[in-house]
C-alpha cells in the first residue's frame, strides 16, 4: 500500500428519516452521481414496505440488514506454496457493506418489475430470514465453517 490511506469522510443522515444507515444504502444504490434517483428508489421501496407490513420501514430495514450481515468470511492466504481459505471475523463496517451489496444484487436479479418493488420484496424477504441475500450469507458461513481447520493461519 503506497501513500497515506484516504480519510473517512463524514456522511450526513438522509433527509426523510434522519438515519445514517439509510443514507449509506442510498449511496450504494446511486449510480453516476444520480443521488435524487437513488433517493426516489429507496424512499419508494420503504413506502411499499410500510404499506405491505404496516410496520415502521426503518425497523424492517434494520432487521433485514441484521439477518443478512455475515459474522465470518473466508479470505485466501498463501502458506508455503499452498493457498488456504482462512476464516476471519468480519468488521462491523464491512458487515453492513456486504449486507447492502448482497441485498442490492439479489434485487437486481429479478426482472419485470421496478427497482423499488424488487428492492422492497428482497428487504421484506431478508427480514423474514429468507430470500437470495440470506442464502448468500448462509453460503459464506458454510464456507467458513468447512474451512475452520485452517483458522490457525489467521495470524
Amino acid at each position: 500500500m503506497r501513500g497515506k490511506q484516504a480519510p473517512k469522510r463524514p456522511i450526513t443522515p438522509d433527509s426523510k428519516y434522519g438515519d445514517l444507515d439509510i443514507a449509506k444504502f442510498i449511496n450504494y444504490i446511486m449510480k453516476r452521481g444520480k443521488k435524487n434517483t437513488a433517493q426516489n428508489i429507496v424512499y419508494g421501496c420503504l413506502d411499499i414496505i410500510k404499506e405491505k407490513t404496516k410496520q415502521d420501514p426503518r425497523h424492517v430495514f434494520n432487521k433485514a440488514i441484521k439477518q443478512v450481515s455475515p459474522l465470518l468470511e473466508v479470505r485466501g492466504k498463501r502458506v508455503g506454496g499452498a493457498n488456504y481459505q482462512v476464516p476471519f471475523q468480519v468488521r462491523s463496517e464491512r458487515r453492513f457493506t456486504l449486507a447492502c451489496r448482497w441485498i442490492i444484487e439479489a434485487a437486481k436479479v429479478h426482472k419485470g418489475r421496478s427497482m423499488q418493488e424488487k428492492l422492497s420484496a428482497e428487504i421484506m424477504d431478508a427480514a423474514n430470514g429468507e430470500g437470495a441475500a440470506v442464502k448468500k450469507r448462509q453460503d459464506v458461513h458454510r464456507m467458513a465453517e468447512s474451512n475452520k481447520a485452517f483458522a490457525h493461519f489467521a495470524r
